[in-house]
């Protein structure tokens, strides 16, 4: 325990304490959406420009968040400081944009300063405050109230379950228009190339899987021996038994293997298609690398044989393939 926290009990209640208020503070606004908010969904989805958020001080941070949450999921947008767009950045502002404006107060002089220009360049004016009957509520075509009963601060000053609902708000307002804009997880992706998130949303299974000479496979009148000796050679722990035409009949792995032991065959004069596993999961060589993961997990394997559209194999996969492709 640190020493200089004379009151670890007290610590641990205000936390919770300030946890509970913002959780509450949520579910408030959950529970008075309105219209409202679908008139808002509605001026942003018409808008032939672009979307500008804006906001003072801690309604600023907030503001960059919900700017940077609607461009990385299909609405392009971007924040403009209310105090630099008084002094030159305006003129970003075009009459086909959807202007934000948030503060909690509604009062925010720095707002109120360009809000009057932005009218005037026809562009559409969203507030996001806490009190209805403000300034910048009235002049606004669309208010969308994010109240609070109080802050979670224990004198009641510093913003923070204001923050909080209006950040949620936000949220609410950028996944309401990826849903109402048809916006995949593959354009998430594009907007994430760089990063983890690209790497599993982007990367199919055709990039990962073993093919070729690397994939573990033999004929279906195969002993199994030479199964035994195909999954040495591929070292993927498992290899397919395929008919003649390539189509895949079963599965032969280090699980059947251990079950085989247990038998006592003659592994020389016993074919692997009397020991395989049949119609085994498999998965398509188009999909999303990712699936494969999610399919392994589900079913408790480690290893998938890799079909075409006729089912016939293409390669293989096991985990340490996704693994090393940083799919998981």
């Amino acid at each position: 325990m640190n020493k200089f926290l004379a009151d670890a009990p007290r610590a641990l209640q205000l936390g919770r304490q300030v946890l509970d208020i913002e959780a509450a503070a949520v579910l408030a606004l959950s529970q008075r959406l309105d219209d409202h908010f679908l008139q808002a969904l509605d001026v942003i989805l018409r808008c032939e420009g672009r979307v500008i958020v804006s906001g003072m001080g801690k309604s600023g941070h907030i503001a960059r968040k919900i700017a940077a949450t609607m461009s990385s999921t299909g609405t392009p947008a971007y924040f403009v400081h209310p105090g630099e767009a008084s002094h030159g950045d305006l003129g970003m502002v075009a009459g086909s944009d959807v202007f934000i404006a948030l503060s909690y107060s509604g009062e925010s002089q720095e707002l109120m300063t360009i809000v009057p220009i932005i009218k005037r360049q026809g562009a559409k004016l969203i507030s996001m405050t806490g009190n209805p009957a403000s300034s910048l509520a009235r002049v606004a075509d669309v208010h969308l109230n994010a109240a609070v009963d109080k802050e979670a601060c224990p004198m009641g000053l510093a913003p923070t379950a204001s923050t909080t609902a209006s950040l949620a708000l936000g949220d609410a307002l950028a996944v309401a228009l990826l849903d109402a804009k048809g916006f995949s997880a593959e354009n998430f992706a594009r907007s994430h190339p760089g990063g983890s998130l690209g790497r599993r949303l982007l990367t199919l299974v055709r990039d990962v899987m073993r093919s070729g000479s690397r994939m573990p496979l033999v004929q279906e009148g195969a002993m199994l021996s030479e199964a035994l000796l195909e999954m040495s050679r591929k070292g993927v722990g498992m290899t397919a038994i395929v008919d003649a035409h390539g189509g895949v009949l079963g599965i032969f792995t280090d699980g059947d293997l251990r079950r085989t032991l247990e038998k006592k065959l003659d592994f020389s004069s016993t074919p692997v298609k009397s020991v395989m596993s049949a119609h085994p999961r498999c998965i398509g060589e188009e999909s999303l690398a990712v699936e494969a993961v999610q399919l392994m997990e589900q079913y408790n394997i480690s290893q998938m044989l890799v079909v075409n559209t006729q089912h016939q194999l293409v390669g293989a996969l096991n985990m340490h393939d996704l693994l090393h492709a940083k799919v998981i």
